[in-house]
């Protein structure tokens, strides 16, 4: 049949009539060795790159995803300005924490997988079933995961039928959880997560959501080793993403430098960060 395949120039039937709307089931059928968690990896430790904090917050208007851009391989910086928050599709968004290039490759999947169901549905999925396929994928690399190769995102996006933004996080075993309000992943998440909890308010503008993001990830970088803070000297900032109801944006460059400076000029005056009330 393969040779056929060549010398006609044709495709096989199945290839031209998958039975999935699923692009990662079709994909598991006809070539599994291509999915990430079926790689076969070499004997002894594995060191790999691996991508740090991921923050997210609603605001009534949509849901703000961010993330630092520091990897790092053990004790040493791997890389300063890797990129961890990627669109998922057009109203939806998805940050990795954990091993970084297994993570970067499930994110592509998991756009050609939406990509897949669209074309062949000739509709999208809901946001909460594009949190059930990204939770099949991140299940099926389990193996890797115990092995220390494990990946751990945090996706959000807007709920068109419940119109509103929507923050879904998981653990390596493909347990997925809605998280209300704001949520943090990585290894600067426990301070993230402090960090939002004492300044986030429910009707906060999209600006106020913004500027509440890169607040946590600065208290994340100022207490973990491997989140790093902006970098004024390389001009690496964090990157920031906003998704309503009318997409997916990327804060620019200029947005979010302005925004990073603004943070740490006021951090001369206050280390610590803003302050909350006490009643």
């Amino acid at each position: 049949m393969e040779a056929n395949t060549r010398s006609t120039g044709r495709l096989p039937a199945a290839f031209l009539t998958p039975g999935s709307s699923s692009f990662y089931d079709f994909l598991g059928s006809h070539s599994p060795e291509l999915l990430p968690g079926n790689r076969k990896l070499p004997e002894g430790v594995v060191e790999a790159p691996h991508g740090t904090t991921i923050v997210a917050a609603t605001f009534p208007d949509g849901v703000v995803l961010a993330g630092d851009r520091r990897a790092t391989m053990g004790n040493m910086i791997a890389q300063r300005d890797i990129e961890k928050v990627f669109p998922a599709d057009e109203y939806s968004a998805v940050g990795i924490a954990g091993t970084a290039g297994l993570a970067v490759e499930m994110v592509k999947l998991f756009q050609l997988e939406l990509e897949h169901f669209e074309k062949v549905e000739g509709a999208t999925l809901s946001l909460e079933g594009k949190a059930n396929r990204l939770s099949t994928m991140i299940r099926s690399n389990l193996g890797m995961a115990m092995q220390g190769l494990a990946v751990v995102p945090l996706f959000a996006g807007w709920d068109e039928g419940k119109e509103k933004g929507r923050i879904f996080s998981y653990d390596v075993t493909g347990g997925r959880s809605e998280e209300h309000g704001y949520a943090a992943t990585g290894s600067g998440s426990i301070f993230a997560r402090g960090s939002m909890k004492k300044l986030y308010r429910n009707d906060l503008t999209e600006e106020q959501a913004t500027t509440l993001v890169v607040q946590a990830l600065y208290d994340a970088a100022d207490d973990d080793s491997a989140t790093g803070g902006p970098d004024l000297y390389r001009h690496i900032y964090p990157i920031v993403t906003v998704i309503t109801d009318e997409g997916f944006r990327r804060l620019t460059d200029d947005e979010s430098s302005a925004l990073a400076r603004k943070i740490t000029d006021k951090r001369l005056e206050q280390p610590d960060g803003p302050r909350a009330a006490l009643l």
